[in-house]
């Protein structure tokens, strides 16, 4: 009777995503290899080099995944709250005896190791996100539930933002596509949010003047079209109205509320400065080294941007630059497949679950490793600017790859037993 209940266990894994997920952490381990090989110590396993620490990392990740498979499921459920509060109790110590690292002070010393806790931070805001939510007796979603379920999110945003980590603080904003999954919020949220963007980056590359006249006049065309409807028109009155008030609280929000660095690297992107040995030096090297891979790359090992270390953090944020270089325009493609394919992966995952906590969770989990993926490979070619976060299971680090294994593994064990919830 155990072999037939362990057999039916094991049939019940997602033996797909675990092993979507191996391909990237072993993808990860290879060009962390290639981004700082030291022909002294060449070993893959050598523990004084970064790459044979991320071999130590990926190890124990899989020790992590296997026991979470193992734990009963309800575990997670009940323990979500703890969990939550013990991550925060660790935020608040980050700050008090923190190590500042690149300017944020986002790091525990234990030891030789640093453990990063806003990295632990989105998988205990994925579980207790999910855990209220899914216990609201009133199934209808209502404004008093959006704002506590907000709270639950912007508590370790203002944390981690006190640790002057915007980058990290920025991936909790993608737990917003939960809110929208479960219609807290609804597409004109995303849209008007989409909309609040594009105005930004308009206002800071035109005449904030000029920008509300070309508003105004698309606003009266949409009103002439639409005069036989009153409440069109005060619609788009109001819109005009709002728009004109953001625009010229853009100029205001620009150069008062962001630092001089987040600025330049903002003007880099838009191309209104151009400071090859400043703030765009990591952009403009990055370039140079995907650019270089071509279509089938350099070779593995063979990267000259990368071996002479031209990209500063390419072993971190910028790994990708690795994959381009020496792999090319084809090997970018097929990681970039894997991704998509792991993502697709997971919210079906998230669609097949039976209960609401294993499914909020399960979007929290698709929404963190996309704005992660997206972010981190926009700012390594120059769609977005450069925030400093890792790609999952690709960047070295023991903090995020243990804290992307936990988030997702758990995520498995809620789909292994989804039968018995």
């Amino acid at each position: 009777m155990n072999n037939l209940q362990n057999k039916s266990f094991f049939g019940r894994i997602d033996w797909i995503t675990i092993g979507l997920w191996m391909t990237l952490c072993l993808i990860g381990w290879f060009n962390i290899h290639a981004a700082v090989y030291d022909a002294e110590n060449p070993g893959l396993f050598n523990l004084a080099t970064n790459y044979g620490k991320q071999s130590i990392y990926i190890f124990t990740a899989l020790i992590i995944g296997i026991c979470i498979l193992i734990i009963d499921s309800r575990f997670f459920i009940s323990s979500a709250p703890i969990i939550y509060i013990l991550v925060i109790l660790l935020l608040i110590a980050t700050l008090v005896v923190g190590r500042s690292v690149g300017g944020n002070q986002s790091w525990i010393p234990l030891g030789s190791f640093r453990l990063q806790p806003s990295e632990f931070g989105k998988l205990a805001t994925c579980l207790l996100l999910a855990y209220y939510l899914s216990n609201q007796t009133n199934k209808t979603p209502n404004m008093k539930t959006l704002m506590i379920g907000a709270a639950i999110v912007f508590l370790p945003i203002a944390l981690v933002m006190l640790q002057k980590d915007t980058g990290s603080a920025l991936v909790f904003f993608s737990l917003i596509f939960v809110f929208y999954r479960e219609g807290y919020i609804g597409s004109s949220v995303l849209i008007i949010g989409g909309l609040a963007i594009l105005l930004f980056v308009l206002a800071l590359l035109i005449n904030q003047w000029i920008l509300i006249g070309i508003i105004a006049l698309i606003c009266g065309f949409f009103a002439f079209m639409m005069r036989k409807k009153r409440k069109n028109i005060i619609n788009i009155a109001l819109f005009f109205a709002f728009s004109s008030i953001y625009i010229l609280s853009v100029d205001f929000a620009y150069n008062q509320i962001l630092k001089p660095h987040q600025r330049n690297r903002i003007d880099v992107i838009l191309g209104k400065i151009e400071d090859l040995r400043g703030e765009g030096y990591n952009l403009n090297q990055s370039k140079i080294a995907i650019g270089s891979g071509q279509l089938f790359g350099k070779g593995y090992l063979q990267g000259t941007q990368t071996k002479y270390n031209f990209v500063p953090e390419q072993s971190t944020d910028f790994i990708f630059c690795t994959v381009g270089e020496e792999w090319g325009f084809v090997g970018s493609v097929i990681l970039i497949s894997i991704y998509v394919a792991l993502l697709l992966r997971i919210v079906n995952i998230a669609e097949r679950q039976r209960t609401a906590f294993a499914r909020i969770y399960a979007y929290g989990v698709a929404s963190i490793l996309f704005f992660h993926f997206f972010i981190n490979l926009g700012m390594t070619i120059g769609l977005v600017p450069v925030i400093g976060i890792p790609l999952p299971f690709i960047s070295y680090g023991g903090s995020s790859l243990w804290s992307f294994t936990i988030l997702l593994f758990i995520l498995l064990r809620f789909d292994s037993s989804r039968k018995g919830l």
